[in-house]
């Protein structure tokens, strides 16, 4: 790419100022260089020194675009972003010759926000991509990113974009692999969809493309063999399923063990997600060298995209010991996937939840009418929220306070972009602030003014610099309900850092000025209750919950937990087809204790090769006797147990 060539003085140029053309020109042809040699730190140095002495605007933008690249290789995504962004608002949209570099700046953007399960940023910016996108392999590209986020934000988009998709690829000549994914693409989906037997052959396709069930085996091969044995499983063809899924390698480790790793949690039921005991969802994620994991992305849920996400998000607190992970084969922890529910042992109020709550009671104070309400999906109602916004805006100007409840559904809405919605919560809090509104209904909506500038908001120790500092700011340092929802939001983010979660939660349950049955510090007393058993300390959950005032009786909380005294029946669970097939893994289930000593409502909660053993697990749990317990009430006699099977064959 020449870029002076367009910038032509009328006076002719000086042989100093040729010189110093020709060594900007340079200088940019050696960053390119080095960056398709993929030395991106030295790419890096190059760009930013290029940056600082181009004064043209346009040229300067170029650079950006460039240098973003660079930092998105080295993994230094809020870099990467700003400097897409910025190349974006230099480079003109009107002129073909930039065209290029503003596509991939909105790829890089794309990447970068689904890397962190921001799909919704994602959709918007592949969609962007797509839209400028000059020839039919710009289209593909875009379109892979543009379906695969648009599945679990609005499936119905997706479907649309997937059509599109199939337009690209037909319209040039692509090899086997390309098709592989665009049949994957469209398996995932309809997987998603529910409509398992199609989902099924699509991807069966994509497995056929790649080569077919052959020992031959990679990264590309697991996926869309795993795929296709989950669509298999749900769709009640179980032998074909297991075929498939022996071709993983899942289950199937010949030389080591993959064993549940210590930090391998699930999130509770409820909370800002407000994930359902009835949801389930299928991760993919790889586990780093030192045991943690890296990376982690949705592949099913029942129950909703944001389901999927939610328990993506979970999975990367995971980790595993070092001593774990030298027994697992390095392909094998590439690409390891678990079936997964929240916990009901400790239910988590949601803090958003009171939060709206308190927001919504001073706006009927204010006199403020709810606008119509609306149904549907969030893709089906996002048209209809603009409509709304548009029309009071004309009505009332841009500045009512009537606006603030179509405001702040269009920040909550999940495929509204983190960056559009943050423009929404900055304009609410604008609002909020110039009418007066009280602390907590100000909370409600500045967290999402804070976070809109990260693409890494998603990181515990992200959230909680970013977080933090409102403990300290005006109105909410003098406002003790408002201090003890931050605490919350904070200690919910950390949790894994036990030490500083169990101060946060401390402080809120031993807020004096918060009335004893307050939901935040009920919250609070749950939630270290739910730490303290995690951390082996009963005790100290016991005396944690008797503060809430709940009378649930949680089996890691009563003073004399039920002796398990066996079983009924043989035992012999194992599953017939996991043996034929030579699987192995293992199940961690959920359930109650009733006052007679028998096992109810029991339910698998992690589950390892997906929808191999849950069946398993829960027919050997059902069997067991405990011993009989006295309740006053006839209630439980111990509920929120939970217990992990392991299914090994003789080796």
């Amino acid at each position: 790419m020449i870029l002076l060539g367009a910038a032509i003085a009328v006076a002719a140029p000086t042989l100093a100022q040729q010189a110093a053309r020709t060594t900007v020109q340079q200088e940019f042809d050696a960053a390119t260089a080095l960056q398709d040699k993929r030395d991106f730190v030295a790419a890096l140095a190059a760009w930013t020194a290029l940056e600082g002495r181009v004064k043209n605007p346009r040229t300067r933008a170029l650079v950006l675009a460039r240098k973003s690249g660079a930092l998105l290789s080295l993994d230094r995504k809020d870099e990467a972003a700003a400097a897409a962004r910025a190349s974006l608002a230099g480079l003109p949209a009107g002129d073909a010759s930039v065209q290029e570099d503003r596509f991939n700046a909105f790829i890089a953007l794309g990447r970068i926000a689904e890397a962190a399960l921001d799909y919704a940023s994602a959709a918007q910016a592949f969609g962007e991509a797509e839209r400028i996108a000059q020839d039919p392999v710009a289209k593909i590209v875009a379109g892979r990113g543009l379906v695969q986020t648009q599945t679990f934000v609005d499936p119905a988009a997706a479907a649309q974009a997937l059509t599109r998709l199939d337009g690209a690829v037909a319209s040039v000549p692509t090899d086997a692999g390309v098709k592989a994914t665009v049949q994957k693409l469209r398996g995932q989906l309809l997987l998603n969809q529910g409509a398992f037997a199609a989902s099924r052959q699509a991807t069966g396709e994509a497995v056929k493309l790649l080569g077919g069930l052959t020992a031959k085996t990679n990264l590309d091969d697991v996926e869309v063999r795993s795929n296709y044995a989950i669509a298999a499983l749900l769709e009640g063809r179980k032998d074909e399923a297991r075929q498939y899924m022996a071709m993983t390698g899942a289950g199937r480790i010949e030389k080591g063990s993959f064993d549940p790793g210590p930090q391998m949690k699930v999130p509770e039921c409820g909370g800002e997600a407000g994930l359902k005991p009835a949801d389930v969802a299928v991760v993919d994620f790889n586990i780093g060298d030192d045991g943690v994991v890296r990376d982690s992305a949705p592949v099913y849920a029942a129950g909703g995209g944001q389901v999927a996400l939610e328990f993506a998000r979970a999975a990367r607190n995971w980790s595993w010991t070092p001593e774990q992970v030298t027994k697992m084969p390095r392909f094998f922890r590439y690409r390891v996937r678990a079936e997964l529910r929240c916990s009901t042992a400790f239910e988590r109020p949601s803090i958003a939840s009171y939060l709206d709550g308190e927001l919504g009671a001073w706006l009927e104070l204010k006199k403020v009418a709810p606008p119509p309400m609306l149904t549907g999906s969030d893709a089906a109602i996002l048209p209809q929220l603009r409509v709304q916004l548009a029309e009071v805006e004309r009505a009332e100007g841009g500045s009512a306070l009537a606006l603030v409840p179509i405001l702040h559904q269009l920040v909550a809405n999940n495929v509204v972009g983190r960056e559009e919605a943050g423009q929404f919560a900055r304009r609410e809090l604008a609002i909020l602030i110039a009418n007066g509104a009280p602390p907590v209904a100000r909370l409600s909506i500045e967290p999402a003014t804070l976070l809109a500038d990260t693409t890494e908001g998603w990181k515990p120790a992200v959230y909680a610099r970013i977080i933090t500092p409102l403990l300290t700011a005006q109105p909410y340092a003098a406002d003790p309900e408002a201090r003890s929802a931050i605490r919350l939001m904070i200690a919910d983010k950390v949790r894994e850092d036990r030490p500083r979660a169990r101060l946060l939660l401390g402080e809120v349950g031993a807020e004096s000025a918060l009335p004893q049955n307050h939901p935040f510090r009920v919250g609070a007393l749950v939630r270290l209750a739910s730490l303290e058993q995690q951390a082996g300390d009963s005790a100290a959950a016991t005396a944690a919950f008797a503060k809430s005032g709940l009378s649930a009786q949680q089996c890691a909380l009563v003073d004399s937990q039920p002796r398990m005294l066996g079983y009924n029946g043989s035992g012999d669970q194992f599953p017939l087809e996991a043996q034929m097939w030579g699987f192995e893994g293992w199940t961690a289930m959920q359930y109650d204790i009733s006052a007679e000593g028998k096992v109810v409502n029991q339910r698998v909660v992690v589950a390892y090769p997906p929808f191999v053993f849950g069946d398993a697990g829960l027919g050997l749990i059902k069997t067991a006797r405990y011993e009989k317990s006295y309740r006053p009430d006839g209630g439980l006699g111990c509920g929120g147990s939970s217990l992990r099977v392991n299914f090994r064959l003789p080796h």
